[in-house]
C-alpha cells in the first residue's frame, strides 16, 4: 500500500494513513503490551508507536517533503512548515490498554484534509476541507450532524487547564444540563467524529488552543466541514487565544450549552 501512495491526493493520503494506523492498532488489540511512561500518569504503548510508524510510512511515501508532528515521535521537519501533518496514532490509549475499543486514529494536514479512523468499526470519517463523509464497507456517506439524540460527550480527564474559571466536569452539575441532555464519556476524540456523524449532540472540553493539537486537529476539521458549530468554551473562535472546545451539532444546542457554561463559570466569558 505504501508504494502506491505517490499518486494520491491529500484527502486520500489522510485516509490511507489513518487506515494504516488503525490496522496497527487493531492487530495488537488484546495483547500484553509494554507501557512507555510519559509522566503524570500518562503513557503510551507499543501499539501507539507501531501505529505512528505505519502512518508515517504512508505520509513519507506520498509526501516525502512534508513536515509531520506525531504524538509519540514529536516534530519531524520544520514546525512552521506550510505543509504540516498532525498525527495522533492512538487517541484513547488508556481505554485501549484496559480492553476498551473506544479509540481513534487522527491524521490532519494543516488547513487541509483530515481523517479519523475507528479501528474496530472499520469506519473512516474524513474531510477534503469542504465536505465531511464517512467511508464504510467501501461506500461514502455524507455526514449529517443532529442534536436529536441529546447525548453530550464531556471530557473529564485531568488536568483542567481552564480551572478555576471552568472545568468541563462542572457542567454536569448544572440543573439545565441534566434536564435537557444525557452525558457520555468516550474519553477519546472519536467523540468529535460522532458529533459530525450525528451520534452525539455536542462535545465539550476545556484547555487552551486545540486547533494545532495532534489530538483535536482532525476532529475540528471534520466537524467544521460537516457544518457543526465550533468555538471555544468562551464562545470565541478557536485559535491561538482560544480556550477549550465546544462543538455542537446545531446553533441552538451550542447556544444552550454556552449559556450553561457561563452560568457555571462566569470567568470564562470575561
Amino acid at each position: 500500500m505504501i508504494t502506491s501512495t505517490a499518486s494520491l491526493d491529500d484527502v486520500d493520503v489522510a485516509i490511507a494513513a489513518a487506515r494504516a494506523g488503525a490496522e496497527a492498532v487493531r492487530a495488537r488489540y488484546g495483547q500484553r503490551l509494554t507501557h512507555i511512561d510519559k509522566g503524570a500518569g500518562d503513557f503510551a504503548t507499543e501499539a501507539d508507536v507501531a501505529a505512528e510508524e505505519a502512518i508515517l510510512g504512508v505520509i513519507r511515501a506520498a509526501r516525502p517533503d512534508d513536515a509531520v508532528h506525531g504524538e509519540e515521535g514529536g516534530q519531524r521537519g520544520a514546525a512552521g512548515a506550510v505543509r504540516q501533518w498532525w498525527v495522533d496514532p492512538l487517541c484513547g490509549t488508556l481505554n485501549y490498554a484496559v480492553g476498551s475499543m473506544l479509540v481513534a486514529v487522527n491524521v490532519a494536514l494543516r488547513d487541509g484534509p483530515a481523517a479519523v479512523a475507528d479501528p474496530f468499526s472499520g469506519e473512516v470519517f474524513f474531510t477534503d476541507g469542504t465536505t465531511a463523509r464517512v467511508r464504510r464497507d467501501g461506500s461514502d456517506t455524507r455526514l449529517a450532524p443532529t442534536a436529536a439524540n441529546r447525548l453530550v460527550d464531556v471530557n473529564l480527564d485531568p488536568p483542567f487547564p481552564s480551572a478555576p474559571g471552568f472545568r468541563a466536569v462542572d457542567l454536569l452539575a448544572h440543573p439545565g444540563f441534566v434536564a435537557r441532555f444525557r452525558p457520555r464519556v468516550v474519553s477519546t476524540t472519536l467523540a468529535l467524529a460522532w458529533v459530525a456523524a450525528g451520534k452525539r449532540a455536542a462535545y465539550v472540553t476545556d484547555g487552551g488552543d486545540l486547533t494545532e493539537s495532534v489530538h483535536f486537529a482532525a476532529g475540528i476539521a471534520l466537524c467544521r466541514a460537516a457544518g457543526c458549530v465550533v468555538t471555544g468554551v468562551d464562545g470565541a473562535p478557536v485559535g491561538q487565544t482560544g480556550r477549550g472546545l465546544l462543538v455542537a451539532a446545531d446553533a441552538e444546542t451550542h447556544a444552550l450549552l454556552l449559556s450553561m457554561i457561563r452560568a457555571e463559570a462566569p470567568a470564562v466569558s470575561s
